[in-house]
């Protein structure tokens, strides 16, 4: 029988917890271990909307990237969203499981799956996991691309690889490139890591508005797609993952979740 501690043990293997940032909060959130596991959805964040697609589709377990709770939680309550939400899937014993930062750094996690998307050659750690590690491991990743190209260019390769219209850029966009580092979500701080090896752009989800400054004085290009961007295709992938480990089960990717940010 398949339970809800069998999928965790897994996804501690897929993506080490050890990888997880100090102030993450990662691993089995919510929910009885011992519960049988028959349905399992991926999602990026539990919202409304996902958590209501969870709950009718009868899943068992949430593999959520963003961990909730993220912060301790002094009173749940339904006066929150956190709390309503956190509510709604005790009640439906949902159990709900996030990898987050162990997932962006893992051996085949998010940044290694965006640098290969953008067909990186040498692809290593931006900030490796401990001494002497090898090059599977660690936050962030940089790597060279096989011809330069403009950073118009590496942006449209980008937009077509997270299947995306539009995206920001930071820098003149025909600036010949050729070595590029990625960086998930909100990882900004990984501009001063990108320019100690020398990096001519970076990727980056989203990132302070001063980061963009002092990555242009840096004479760093930035590609910008989004937070939401730059993550949710790695859901996806997650669910493929754990059907191919786990194929008894039925594993789906929420269909409902959309980037809450909208060009207008």
């Amino acid at each position: 029988m398949l339970t809800v501690d069998t999928i965790a043990s897994f996804l501690k293997e897929f993506a080490p917890t050890e990888l997880a940032e100090d102030w993450d909060n990662v691993g089995l959130l919510v929910g009885d271990p011992t519960r049988r596991a028959r349905r399992v959805m991926t999602c990026l964040t539990v919202t409304p909307a996902s958590a209501a697609e969870a709950i009718e589709g009868k899943a068992d377990l949430i593999v959520a990237h963003h961990p909730m709770p993220f912060q301790p939680v002094r009173r749940l309550t339904t006066e929150t969203t956190t709390g309503r939400l956190l509510l709604d899937l005790i009640a439906a014993r949902i159990a709900l499981y996030s990898p987050h930062t162990a997932f962006d750094s893992a051996a085949e996690g998010i940044n290694r799956r965006l640098a290969a998307g953008l067909k990186l050659r040498g692809i290593w750690p931006l900030r490796p996991q401990g001494e002497g590690s090898s090059a599977a491991l660690g936050a962030g990743r940089w790597g060279w691309l096989q011809e330069p190209m403009t950073l118009e260019e590496l942006a449209a390769r980008v937009k077509q690889f997270l299947s995306i219209e539009h995206l920001q850029i930071v820098g003149d966009p025909s600036r010949p490139t050729r070595t590029v580092a990625v960086a998930c979500g909100a990882a900004g701080e990984f501009l001063e890591a990108a320019r100690d090896e020398g990096c001519d752009c970076m990727l980056v989800g989203e990132t302070r508005f001063h980061t963009c400054l002092e990555a242009e004085a840096a004479g760093i290009g930035l590609l910008l797609p989004g937070h939401f961007a730059s993550e949710r295709f790695a859901v996806e992938c997650l669910a493929d993952v754990l059907a191919e480990r786990f194929p008894e089960l039925e594993i789906w990717a929420s269909r409902r979740e959309r980037d809450p940010l909208r060009w207008v």
